[in-house]
């Protein structure tokens, strides 16, 4: 790509752009400001309707759920929703500005012009750019993560981080990212460099591959940085799972419980690894609060998941689109409008007989910052083939488990969890990846009352 650059505005690849008021790039720039703005309001208009929904509902338990929540509990789930809405449209209102500083007011630009001067325009810029990219937004995303941590899951009782955790877990973060980021990155704009018009396939193969290198590596070498796991010792327990497994055709190297309790009062469950890497792992949260029939049926789901192949579907889906991005990503990386569309002047010489710094790296970070704008509107797509999944497992689990021990655990842990029972059913078919709870427990049989 550099080379291209180097050749000028009016090479082959890059032909001259028309005159000023029908350019590409002012076209594009018109579109992605839409985009931004569309989506922006659209994100309002959902985050409005929850609001509104949760709020009207908040002040009787829904009568399906009369017998078994109390009022309080409906009550702080309420809360909880109502608080975490609210940071999120004002997450939207930040991120929104940053988007439009980084692109179009000139900040990645700017930031990119200033380490080009200090550093050239070699690999080190490149990276050096990349890093910078990464720390600022760090930086300007602290505040609300903060906030979030130890403000809003600290009032509903659900935060167990110390500062000193919270400090130790940022720095781990920070070790991977640089051991694995930085040699991933550096070979990624390498091969932008020098593997030609078809680099974007040879860019995806090591995507891909460093992620199912990581799904195999996570549970035995990257999880265990961060929590500590220990194999299930009820007895009882693990010969009822292991014979639900059994019974399922289905095999793990481990089950194990993992402290979450450390971090936070929310429970969950989930599957882990690659191949015979694979291995169950519970919340200590988790099975302190489910009995043992809701625990094996919780895991029937997630083993429906498998059954349905699901995992498999979603994989095959991940690459495919992440082909596509590649794949589109190299072809705009070649066009100069795709720059100057997106707020961003590209690396090419004052002297035509000099070569161009390479703009890879630019090229990157703008694709990252515009693409979610674009796939925003088709997420309810996926949610929506998510949520179908999700009531395929559950199918799944009451054939192969208790039905009532899976309503049972579904109730509690919405209780649990604070997760609220009337969402905005607009809001909740746009983002829920997983069926209200009314929707889901309407497919099953009824739990038994306490």
């Amino acid at each position: 790509m550099a080379r291209i650059l180097a050749d000028g505005l009016n090479s082959p690849h890059m032909p001259p752009p028309p005159p000023e008021d029908f350019s590409p790039a002012t076209l594009l720039t018109l579109v992605f400001a839409a985009a931004l703005v569309l989506g922006l309001a659209l994100k309002f208009w959902l985050a409005t309707r929850q609001v509104r929904h949760v709020a009207r509902h908040r002040a009787a338990v829904p009568a399906p759920f009369a017998k078994r929540m109390a009022l309080a509990a409906h009550q702080k789930a309420a809360d909880y929703t109502l608080a975490k809405v609210r940071l999120g449209m004002l997450d939207m209102v930040v991120g929104s500005a940053v988007l439009l500083g980084w692109t179009l007011l000139g900040g990645l630009d700017a930031l990119n012009q200033a380490l080009r001067a200090t550093l050239g325009g070699g690999m080190q810029q490149q990276l050096a750019l990349l890093v910078a990219f990464a720390a600022i937004g760090g930086l300007i995303d602290l505040p609300l993560s903060l906030y979030q941590t130890f403000v809003v899951e600290e009032r509903f009782g659900f935060n167990k981080m110390t500062l000193r955790l919270w400090l130790a877990d940022a720095l781990k973060g920070l070790l991977l990212a640089a051991l694995i980021g930085l040699p991933v990155a550096a070979l990624i704009l390498w091969l932008m460099g020098a593997a030609g018009r078809l680099w974007w396939l040879w860019a995806w193969g090591l995507w891909m591959g460093l992620n199912l290198l990581l799904m195999w590596l996570y549970p035995t070498f990257i999880a265990p940085l961060f929590n500590t796991f220990q194999r299930l010792e009820d007895a009882a327990l693990e010969a009822r799972v292991s014979a639900l497994m059994q019974r399922c055709g289905f095999s793990v190297k481990g089950l194990f419980v993992m402290d979450g309790s450390r971090r936070s009062a929310h429970a969950n469950a989930y599957f882990t690894g690659l191949g015979a890497a694979k291995r169950v792992v519970f919340y200590d949260t988790l099975l302190r609060q489910l009995a043992p029939g809701e625990v094996e049926a919780v895991l029937a789901h997630e083993l429906g998941h498998f059954r349905h192949r699901h995992v498999i579907r979603r994989s095959a889906t991940l690459f495919a689109l992440s082909l596509a991005g590649f794949a589109l990503l190299g072809w705009l990386s070649t066009r100069a409008w795709f720059y100057a569309g997106l707020g961003v002047q590209p690396n090419v010489p004052l002297d035509p007989a000099l070569a161009a710094a390479p703009n890879d790296a630019l090229a990157l970070l703008l694709f990252v910052l515009a693409a979610p704008v674009f796939v925003f509107f088709v997420a309810p797509l996926f949610s929506q083939q998510s949520r179908r999944h999700e009531f395929q497992a559950d199918a799944y689990a009451v054939a192969q488990a208790s039905g009532a021990d899976l309503a049972s655990a579904l109730l509690r842990l919405y209780e649990d969890n604070a997760s609220t029972l009337t969402p905005d059913p607009v809001y909740a078919k746009f983002y829920y990846s997983h069926p209200p709870a009314a929707e889901r427990l309407a497919r099953m049989p009824a739990p038994a009352h306490p």
